[in-house]
């Protein structure tokens, strides 16, 4: 795993240097402070990705979910702050709890669960938005504040990225709960052995990802001033991107959240260096985004067989 993750590192060094050797504005306080605000967001909806396919999961849902809390979060401002925070939060936990006990104790395929919550909340984000029509507003300018203001420079939305990477790995290395992923992720019939509660760690994983992905719609309401009931389309590809180019593997027990960070931000960085370029079309922008997630596979690929040798 550790070349997969120097990998990625590898290819984000290149690029960073490219970036700014070829164009002046990329390595700005301005640009490298959109490119953290636009990433936070990622990092968290992939951090409860990782936590999920550490298990051998994954979750197919949280784009709609991330919607959803978006748009819950700028129906529950006209309630203030507290509510605009909460609401989302607590729908898309209980999204995730469904889905959780459907894999973990129903036996499901976390394919089939989590692809028909990515239908069925998408469905409710414009059921409640009438197909989509209306954009609820965020009124709260306290709420507002959460995704504009900043504290020393940071926006805040980054600030709790970071928290939550840093409570996270935590979580991973220092306790019971997190060695316990990685072990049912590793083998669910060893971890049993072991005396862990398998459907239980399981189940938990799908209700982080769901608070998670809430979580980070509800920032991005903020930080836009708007629940948008398209957004999120397509974020569970780029979550799953991130999180497997930063090394976490698609079959369980082996990952960190920092690694996932370094996906997430090579994902943003490809982004950014391609909207610098300016004359590119979004279907070039697409085969671009592409090579480059094919270049950061092939040097892991190296990598992993130069460390074997």
């Amino acid at each position: 795993m550790g070349a997969q993750k120097y990998g990625a590192s590898v290819v984000l060094a290149l690029l960073v240097v490219i970036g700014t050797i070829a164009f002046p504005t990329f390595a700005s306080v301005s640009n490298v402070s959109n490119i953290a605000t636009q990433s936070s967001f990622l990092v968290i909806v992939a951090a409860g990705m990782t936590f999920v396919i550490l298990t051998g999961g994954i979750d197919l849902s949280v784009g709609s979910v991330f919607a959803l809390g978006g748009v819950l979060a700028a129906y529950g401002s006209t309630f203030g702050p507290v509510v605009a925070l909460l609401l989302p939060l607590a729908a898309c936990g209980v999204i995730g709890m469904i889905q959780g006990f459907l894999v973990a104790y129903v036996g499901m395929a976390p394919f089939i669960v989590t692809l028909a919550g990515l239908l069925g909340v998408r469905g409710i984000v414009f059921a409640s938005t009438n197909a989509g029509s209306n954009t609820p507003i965020v009124s709260d300018p306290s709420f507002k504040a959460i995704g504009q203001e900043t504290l020393l420079g940071v926006r805040w939305p980054v600030i709790i990225a970071i928290v939550v990477i840093i409570v996270g790995t935590v979580l991973l290395t220092r306790s019971r709960g997190g060695q316990s992923i990685l072990a049912v992720g590793g083998s669910e019939s060893a971890a049993a052995l072991m005396g862990i509660a398998v459907a239980r760690v399981k189940f938990s994983v799908y209700v982080v990802s769901g608070l998670f992905a809430g979580l980070a719609g509800a920032l991005n309401a903020a930080y836009s001033s708007s629940g948008v009931p398209t957004v999120g389309a397509g974020l569970e590809l780029s979550a799953i991107a991130a999180v497997v180019i930063g090394g976490t593997l698609l079959t369980g027990g082996r990952g960190n959240l920092i690694s996932t960070v370094v996906g997430v931000l090579l994902l943003s960085v490809i982004q950014n260096l391609i909207n610098q370029v300016g004359s590119l079309s979004s279907s070039v922008q697409s085969v671009v985004s592409g090579l480059f997630l094919a270049i950061v596979v092939i040097v892991q690929t190296v990598l992993s067989r130069t460390q074997r040798l």
